[in-house]
Order: structure tokens, then C-alpha cells, then sequence
């Protein structure tokens, strides 16, 4: 088993990767759609490496046989020094090219493949404070028509709070999120906006009035119509609000986040 371990930990960590990112959408938990190529192409490499690592581990020490082919005569103590001194440097050898420590890889790679772990959720949203988007206030372009217009929760937010030309304003718009709530008792639709993983993301959330807060951590889709809050760019006006007319439980999205 020592000889084949590292090799096993290779395989299981390129079968945690592959799983993950090229027989499921798994991947999109954790990092950018955009990734994938990189994951599979990273997942394939640890497999060849890990092949190549149990093929080798299976040949024969041909170094310890053509020692015994070119010295057939040699016997007593100086035999038998040679053979200790050979016997201890494999064996230090192999432990120094075999940590015990490599096995902790298996832990993170089993968790990936028995048990991967959700997408992020309220709890995360919870631990960042509001941040307004980039923008500065100026005009945004026309919404398209046909009622309800979707919307990220990113663009909902940057036009209640940057846009002077008031481009919500009597429009239907509807948005999918997660619920959260605070020790208020009022509730918000969020979602996650991330730069390239899950590891810098961001909550972006919209205050909803006019309907029973479903679950934290549900996923709905909120209709409704923006209620201004606040001056422009102000403090005041964050969070955005939307007056809910209609909300659905839904399906986690296969991407639960939002891209920044």
C-alpha cells in the first residue's frame, strides 16, 4: 500500500476535480463558469501523473537485481555490510519520497466526491457589509420592453441607486435570489456576485416589502415595482427596495452566483 499511495492520493484528487467540473455543474459552487477549461484540464493532468506514478511504483528495482547479476562470487562480511547499507538507504528512500502528511489530501478530495459543499448562503451575506456598486450617478440606458422586465439584483441596484434618469420607475421587474433576514424581521433577496470564485464574494441584496418572508435561504423569484428610497448615491438609499407583487419558491440556480 505505501508503494501505490501516492499515486492514490493523485487519482482521487483528479477524480475529485473531474467530478466537480466535468461530469456535473458542481463547479459553478466555486468558481467562474469561464474556469471550467482549467479545471478539467488540471483534473486530466493529476490522472496522467497519478497513472504514471502506479505504473512506475509496479516495475521491478532492477537496480537490486543487476547488483546480485554482476557480483555472484562476492560473499562474508563484506557482502553482507553492502547488503545492510543498500537495505537501510531504500527504505529511507521510500519514506522521504512518501510523507505521511500526503494523505491529508485524501480528506478535501473524499469531501469533493461524497460530499461537495453547498454554494454559499446567508451566512456569508451576513459577514460583509453593503457596498454600493461602482457607478457614479448619471443616466443608464432604456430598459427593453414587455413587462416584467428580468433583472440581476446588481443591475436592479445600481440603477435605484446611481440612475438620474429614473429608468425603474413604473416598470415591473422581477429578480431571483436566496432569502435573507435581519434581526428586524425584514427580509431581502440576495445573491452573491463574485470576481473569479467564491473566495471574494460579495452579497448584493434588495429589500422586499409587501409579502411573507419565505425561509432564509430559500430561493425565490420576486415581481414587483422599485420604491425610491433615499437621495441618489446616499447612504439612505441602500439597500434598494421593491414592493413584491407576486413570490415564487424556485430551484437553486445550476449558477448561484452573479457576476460582477
Amino acid at each position: 500500500m505505501r508503494r501505490y499511495g501516492p499515486a492514490l492520493v493523485l487519482v482521487l484528487c483528479a477524480a475529485a476535480v473531474l467530478r466537480i467540473s466535468l461530469f456535473s455543474e458542481l463547479y459553478l459552487r466555486y468558481v467562474q463558469q469561464g474556469l471550467r477549461p482549467y479545471l478539467v484540464a488540471s483534473g486530466a493532468l493529476l490522472l496522467a501523473l497519478g497513472i504514471a506514478r502506479a505504473v512506475a511504483a509496479g516495475r521491478p528495482a532492477g537496480r537490486e537485481h543487476r547488483g546480485e547479476d554482476e557480483h555472484p562470487h562476492d560473499h562474508g562480511h563484506g557482502h553482507g555490510h553492502d547488503h545492510d547499507q543498500d537495505h537501510g538507504h531504500e527504505h529511507g528512500h521510500s519514506h522521504s519520497h512518501s510523507p505521511r502528511v500526503a494523505w491529508l489530501l485524501v480528506v478535501p478530495a473524499l469531501a469533493l466526491l461524497l460530499f461537495p459543499p453547498p454554494a454559499l448562503g446567508s451566512y456569508s451575506a451576513e459577514r460583509e457589509s453593503a457596498r454600493q456598486a461602482a457607478e457614479g450617478i448619471g443616466t443608464f440606458p432604456a430598459l427593453p420592453a414587455g413587462e416584467p422586465v428580468d433583472l440581476t439584483l446588481g443591475e436592479f441596484s445600481s440603477r435605484a441607486m446611481y440612475d438620474s434618469g429614473r429608468t425603474l420607475k413604473g416598470r415591473t421587474i422581477r429578480m431571483v435570489g436566496f432569502v435573507t433576514r435581519d434581526d428586524s424581521g425584514t427580509w431581502y433577496l440576495t445573491r452573491l456576485q463574485i470576481t473569479c470564485c467564491a473566495a471574494d464574494a460579495r452579497p448584493d441584496k434588495v429589500e422586499i416589502r409587501g409579502a411573507d418572508a419565505p425561509p432564509v435561504d430559500n430561493w425565490v423569484s420576486v415581481t414587483g415595482t422599485w420604491v425610491p428610497k433615499g437621495r441618489l448615491g446616499s447612504d439612505e438609499a441602500w439597500p434598494p427596495v421593491l414592493a413584491a407583487i407576486d413570490v415564487r419558491n424556485i430551484e437553486q440556480p445550476e449558477n448561484p452566483y452573479e457576476k460582477r
